[in-house]
């Protein structure tokens, strides 16, 4: 059995927790951020009375898992799903990639964590990657976010 002296344990454990403290550093670097801004946009004209609200939301990607989260308020009729889309010009309509949780109401929050391929992290990184919330007046989707990156690079 071996046993450390001070002397000892202060040479092996100091390598020790700085190795630890430099893999949680990478850890926190490996993160990126994203938001983006929940507004109305109308599919027609006959849906842009219906279409009314605002919201905002926050994702972090960590490796290829994104954890999303936001809130929303002032749709004139309440939410009925929300989803993760990916999109091959960003502004354009793209197709659902993930179902995300949102409360059924007027007003509420948003959540979910999505496993991404590669591509869609590539995606993701471009500004392909969009935030809908659809609601019972509006169910091809009330309102509508491009997430893009904050900070840096």
């Amino acid at each position: 059995m071996l046993r450390l002296s001070g002397d000892n344990m202060k040479r092996y454990a100091l390598p020790v927790l700085g190795m630890i403290a430099a893999a949680w550093s990478l850890a926190a670097q490996a993160q990126e951020s994203f938001k983006t801004r929940l507004a109305p946009v109308p599919i027609d004209e006959r849906l842009a009375p219906t279409v009314k609200g605002h919201g905002s939301v926050s994702a972090v990607l960590a490796g290829s898992k994104l954890t999303i989260t936001g809130s929303f308020e002032g749709m004139l009729s309440p939410a009925i799903a929300a989803h993760l889309f990916e999109s091959k010009i960003t502004g354009t309509r793209g197709v659902a990639v993930q179902d995300l949780t949102v409360s059924k109401g007027t007003a509420g929050d948003i959540s979910g964590t999505v496993d991404l391929t590669p591509s869609q992290v590539e995606g993701l990184r471009k500004g392909l990657l969009y935030v809908v919330v659809h609601s019972q007046g509006a169910p091809d989707g009330n309102l509508w976010g491009w997430l893009l990156k904050q900070g840096g690079k």
